[in-house]
């Protein structure tokens, strides 16, 4: 498959925890120091009562312990709030330090007592999920770490919610196993044992081989699982009935209601005299075939039976593609690696992302971070595994 190269991400975006739950208030009602700009840097020097174990000396900070330690950080300072005249979604640090124990974090103001949850920030810019004007940075130490400046840039990062999500066209349509390992598809892939790809009865969204241009998301009728997969192959019955399309655009079968496959309407109606497009009796009303992948672990059918199929390529939004190496990504319930698993998305399928939530660090793919993409409603898989062509959230938090 053709793709840009997405640098490999190391951001962790995880929420620093605090020393002392009583300093947590004092922190949302620091006041804006006058200074503004979109780049400043920060003045380390001005330790006072909301900071925790940390004092400036000899033109660095360092831990007032070293022995004290708390949980994330054995040490903080909390820079006074700073109003940036501009808005802006994404903060970037540059780092001057001796050893590695050190985080900076920022967050941003959404409120007269209301911020944005701290987000970790280096060279990897933190994106904050709203559009702010004045941020905060905490400098966190431990290890006996010190600090000799930290330099910030902020701006605004076109990326989050840039694209609106356009759900969408689903139907409830019957499908069927393909099976045939060791047959070639439509586009040339040779299937194989519990292949990951489905048939539909138009060349229309046929996917070239090894792409997702055109993806499924197909679930049992009662949503409990799902498999997001690339269409490979054409077929059952027909070949020239893009069904989901309205009649002004639908190949054949323009009486028919939208969503409707002739093969459904041969079968149950005797529709074309019970025939599908090339005179063969329809012997069942399948609008969908499933590889076996896809029939046996995806969705966990038993039988053939009625499903329901959302036509990814006829929404719109922003969008990632699931990568290449190993199996079928976990597509979970929730933003962790412990939630519910809830299907799959085969390698090549092209998903919509309609947000994203901070859940469990995860390495994959394409680097390591805590961003996970939501793709339907309960579906999330770690956007580590998703080729989005940004290295920045593409999609507004949910």
């Amino acid at each position: 498959m053709v793709r840009t190269k997405r640098a490999v991400r190391t951001r962790r975006l995880m929420v620093l925890a605090l020393a002392a739950g009583a300093a947590t208030a004092a922190l949302a009602s620091t006041p804006a120091q006058a200074v503004t700009g979109a780049s400043w840097r920060a003045d380390l020097s001005t330790v006072d009562n909301d900071d925790a174990n940390v004092r400036f000396a000899d033109g660095a900070l360092k831990l007032a312990d070293p022995a004290e330690h708390h949980p994330g950080a054995d040490g903080y300072l909390l820079l006074a709030a700073h109003t940036t005249g501009t808005p802006v979604n994404r903060v970037s640090a540059t780092i001057s330090a001796k050893g590695t124990g050190v985080e900076v974090d920022v967050r941003g103001q959404i409120g007269p007592d209301d911020w944005t949850e701290w987000l970790p920030t280096g060279p990897n810019a933190a994106v904050l999920p709203k559009t702010v004007t004045t941020v905060q940075v905490r400098v966190g130490l431990s290890d006996g770490a010190e600090v000799d400046s930290v330099s910030l840039q902020a701006d605004q990062a076109p990326q989050l919610g840039a694209a609106a999500v356009t759900s969408p066209l689903t139907y409830r349509v019957y499908a069927t196993r393909e099976g045939l390992v060791g047959a070639t598809t439509a586009n040339g892939h040779k299937i194989v044992t519990n292949d990951h790809f489905v048939a539909l009865p138009s060349a229309k969204p046929l996917a070239p081989r090894n792409t997702g241009n055109y993806t499924v998301r197909v679930c049992k009728t009662d949503n409990s699982r799902c498999e997001y997969a690339p269409v490979w192959d054409v077929g059952p019955w027909n070949i020239k009935d893009d069904y989901w399309n309205p009649a002004a655009t639908r190949s054949m079968w323009k009486d028919l209601p939208q969503g409707k496959p002739e093969a459904q309407a041969a079968y149950l109606d005797n529709y074309n005299g019970g025939k599908d497009d090339s005179g063969r009796k329809v012997a069942n009303p399948a609008g969908i075939d499933l590889a076996d992948g896809v029939f046996n672990l995806g969705l966990d059918l038993s039988d053939n039976g009625y499903v329901n199929v959302s036509y990814l390529w006829t929404g719109s939004g922003p969008a990632g593609t699931v990568g290449t190496a190993g199996d079928p990504l976990n597509v979970r319930a929730g933003a962790s690696t412990s939630a519910a698993v809830k299907g799959l998305a085969a390698n090549h399928a092209k998903v919509i992302i309609e947000c994203y939530s901070l859940g469990d660090t995860v390495t994959g793919t394409y680097g390591t971070s805590n961003i996970w993409d939501r793709i339907g409603t309960g579906n999330y898989v770690s956007d580590t595994y998703l080729q989005t062509g940004s290295d920045l959230p593409v999609a507004p938090v949910c």
